[in-house]
């Protein structure tokens, strides 16, 4: 197992973040690493999703959702081809502030007998960067008009 988690507060309510997070339609416009995605952020469903981390090769995959708790929680079970060669469950989440703001949790939980290989192929540190980069694009567009 590895996991990897990066956060960032934005100065935004936490239904604009989930509006900007959930609205997949508008990725191309400003998520520089998950390129596309499609289908409904509803518990249960199926989506699909582009994704390419800095310097690495872009990949589609059709994760499922695990969680979809409007302004609080993202998460969906995605695997490499079969599941347990290597899978990831990937979380957003959106912690509301006493003193304004939310901070923005982005996260993976990687598993699967691939996982070691993964690491060695330096998937781990390209993926974070993937992830930095996605929360300060969506913390810009969040704060827009905030």
């Amino acid at each position: 197992m590895k996991e990897i988690r990066t956060e960032i507060d934005i100065a935004a309510p936490p239904e604009k973040i989930w509006g900007v997070l959930t609205d997949f339609a508008s990725y191309p416009q400003w998520n520089p690493f998950m390129r596309t995605a499609q289908g409904e952020p509803i518990t249960g469903n199926r989506l699909q999703v582009y994704l390419k981390p800095p310097d690495g090769m872009g990949m589609t995959f059709k994760p499922t959702v695990l969680n979809a708790e409007p302004s609080r929680e993202l998460r969906w079970l995605g695997h490499l081809f079969v599941p347990g060669l290597f899978d990831g469950e990937h979380y957003f989440l959106i912690e509301d502030q006493a003193e304004g703001g939310a901070r923005f949790v982005q996260g993976e939980i990687f598993t699967g007998v691939l996982v070691p290989l993964m690491g060695l192929i330096g998937l781990f540190p390209k993926t974070i960067r993937g992830f930095e980069e996605m929360n300060l694009a969506l913390k810009a567009r969040a704060e827009e008009g905030s």
